[in-house]
């Protein structure tokens, strides 16, 4: 129980407010919840079973306190490359494997976790464990728990997310462990007030240079991409709604209110699940009907809505996040040209189907999103 203990908590640290966490809820934006974390679990069930097979393998090839001591300087290091920032670093693209949701995400997370500091701390953790299995059920579990935070907290606390205090915490964590290992199994006469002062001095240097970008960062204003992505998100979903409420003509034109029958009332729908966090899963079986579309709605309102919908989607139209906003961009073509895109590939040959659709509108489109 204490070798699970200690593997989940180390994992549950060094996860917070990683991209993996970005990853988890891009994937929630695209599939249920629950076929997420089982994603991740296979993932992280293979990725770690792998690596504590490995750390397992070590520790009959390699004596157990020259194990412990690489280990508590592995340790020292992952507390340091938690400082890390990653600010300067490219969003890397999920790419949809039509093979299932659960397969999608196990294998996304499987391959993004080789090699990272959570495989190497698997791997860290099982060269002196009484019992291996329990390293990897500690560090699955870490896993697991991560990526459900990080779905929950990328999209109802957005930019709530103390992102430096993470940070902080899980490289002392990291720290404690290291020094504390070292402590234990370095041999007495390379512990000494010299060698301790030079450790200590190293170390502050260190972490004073990795926490300045990440201070520099805080001070600027400057968000995370999980941040940046979650209020995104958030703020276009409740323009829309906004939008779209203005858009529907009421029961007062309508007679009654047709609900997903009607275009904008299915609109009204995509909206929610967004917010939900969820995929409405009528959305390739919609058909509007005539009725919906030949009623007289404000084109301004329309195509208002529409360029809204464009300038978030120009700056990343292919992530999974962005699966339920093509289907309300589509909605909105549909109510200005009687037709509508199927996938948005990129920007300038989208703006050609807009020139062939509505040369007038296609103009106003690009002016908005130019400026």
């Amino acid at each position: 129980m204490q070798e699970l203990l200690q593997a989940f908590l180390l994992i549950f640290v060094a996860e917070m407010g990683d991209k993996t966490q970005i990853l988890a809820m891009a994937f929630a934006t695209k599939y249920p919840v629950r076929k997420v974390l089982m994603g991740i679990f296979l993932g992280a069930f293979l990725n770690h079973g792998l690596a504590v097979l490995l750390g397992s393998t070590l520790s009959t090839l390699i004596p157990v306190n020259t194990i412990q001591i690489i280990a508590g300087f592995a340790f020292v290091g992952f507390s340091l490359w938690t400082l890390k920032s990653d600010g300067d670093e490219e969003e890397e693209k999920e790419r949809s494997v039509k093979l299932g949701p659960v397969f999608t995400v196990a294998m996304a997370f499987f391959i993004g976790e080789l090699g990272d500091k959570t495989q190497l701390t698997a791997i860290t953790l099982a060269t002196d464990a009484v019992f291996p299995p329990a390293i990897l059920c500690g560090t699955v579990l870490g896993m697991i728990v991560t990526g459900g935070i990080g779905i929950f907290i990328g999209k109802k606390l957005g930019d709530k997310i103390p992102e430096l205090a993470i940070k902080l915490v899980a490289s002392a964590i990291f720290m404690f462990f290291g020094i504390t290992k070292l402590i234990q199994t370095l041999p007495g006469q390379y512990v000494n007030p010299l060698t301790v002062s030079i450790f200590a001095i190293v170390i502050s240097i260190a972490v004073l240079l990795l926490v300045r970008p990440l201070l520099r960062a805080r001070k600027q204003g400057r968000e995370s991409s999980l941040i940046k992505k979650s209020r995104a998100l958030h703020a276009y979903y409740k323009h829309i709604q906004d939008s779209i409420e203005r858009i529907c003509l009421g029961p007062e034109a309508c007679g009654s209110c047709q609900g997903n029958r009607c275009i904008v009332g299915h609109t009204k729908t995509l909206i929610k699940s967004g917010m939900e966090d969820k995929l409405s899963s009528d959305d390739e079986a919609f058909i509007p009907s005539l009725e919906s579309l030949e009623k007289d709605f404000d084109k301004e309102k329309v195509l208002a809505g529409l360029i809204k919908t464009l300038t978030l989607l120009t700056k990343n139209p292919e992530g999974p996040e962005y699966s339920n906003i093509h289907a309300i961009r589509r909605r909105f073509e549909l109510l200005l040209f009687q037709k509508s895109l199927d996938q948005m590939n990129n920007w300038e040959d989208y703006v050609n189907w807009l020139k062939v659709a509505d040369t007038h509108s296609a103009e106003r489109i690009v002016e908005a999103i130019n400026q």
